[in-house]
């Protein structure tokens, strides 16, 4: 909890945003990942180490390049770990080679109830993050952010951690094959 005499000046805040709006935009694309998502995540480490040490960095501006540095690592290695799945192709209802036969449409229905099912199992805000995200509107990230009453620059970060703990529960319902390549 941050006290008043914790609390970063707002003159710092000023200062170093043009340097960490920089810095992110030349991380970020090599790291894959947005820069707004980085500027979030060295903002929480620069809140956090201010709540630690009740102090502002010696340097910021050393400390936040390295900051930007770390995250942008950090985001590649995360990035690195994750595969898409491939067993599957990707669902294209309209898309060529449609096949619509009752299987195909089981199985689609079933998918989809998976999906919402570990969606409502999700932690905190996700369930309504991922709710909005799977609406039939096809709703921008301004209109998600005005339904669910969040700046549009946190909705970012907060889907990746959504996508994430949503892509780690289903990884988990879905057995891994053997050496073998039968399903344990």
């Amino acid at each position: 909890m941050t006290t008043p005499e914790t609390r970063p000046a707002p003159e710092l805040l000023a200062a170093l945003a043009p340097l960490l709006a920089a810095e992110s935009d030349a991380e970020a694309p090599a790291a894959g990942v947005e820069p707004s998502d980085l500027e979030q995540a060295v903002w929480l480490r620069l809140l956090e180490q201010l709540q630690e040490t009740g102090t502002a960095p010696e340097r910021p501006a050393e400390w936040l390049r390295r900051a930007v540095r770390a995250e942008a690592r950090r985001a590649r290695r995360t990035s690195d770990r994750e595969r898409p799945y491939r067993d599957e192709p990707a669902h294209d209802p309209e898309g060529p080679g449609h096949d619509s036969s009752p299987e195909r449409s089981l199985l689609d229905a079933e998918g989809r109830r998976t999906l919402r099912a570990a969606v409502t199992r999700t932690p905190g805000r996700c369930p309504r993050v991922l709710t909005a995200m799977l609406a039939p509107e096809d709703l921008t990230y301004r209109e998600i952010a005005g339904e669910l009453g969040i700046s549009q620059g946190s909705l970012g970060p907060m889907r990746s951690r959504c996508l994430g703990c949503l892509r780690r529960m289903l990884a988990a319902e879905v057995p891994a094959p053997d050496r073998r390549g039968r399903v344990r």
